[in-house]
């Protein structure tokens, strides 16, 4: 087994409640790397997080992984049968009348301050990196 699909299998059987029922599949193609994750269907909230958070987050370090190797690693996070995804709320748009919008004069528009304006109160110590 690879490292970065026994990575992804070490952290995810941390999180679940079943990690037994943890299951990988690594596939390599022009596109680079593809870690399918299977979970019990009872531990997919977990594995996504509110609002997608902790599978971000390992996707966030499958990339620093890859960038190191020099290959782009993606995970997929399959669904299980027969699960049903709530539907997605509708963000109702608000239109602005064209009366309402007010049109802005290039003279009106304030020029971005060049670089070096901006960087010259910053401590030269700060920017040694």
């Amino acid at each position: 087994m690879e490292k970065d699909q026994q990575f992804v299998e070490d952290v995810v059987k941390v999180i679940v409640e079943n990690p037994d029922e943890v299951k990988t599949v690594r596939t390599v193609d022009e596109m680079g790397v593809l870690i399918s994750l299977e979970v019990n269907p009872e531990d997919m909230g977990k594995i996504i997080g509110k609002e997608g958070r902790t599978a971000k987050a390992i996707r966030t370090l499958l990339r620093v992984m890859g960038a190191k190797n020099q290959s782009r690693i993606n995970l997929k996070i399959v669904e299980p049968e027969g699960s049903e995804r709530p539907p997605r709320k509708e963000e109702a748009k608000e239109e602005v009348p064209a009366e309402a919008v007010e049109e802005v004069k290039e003279d009106e528009v304030e020029e971005e301050a060049p670089e070096e304006e901006i960087m010259k109160d910053v401590p030269n110590d700060v920017l040694d990196v």
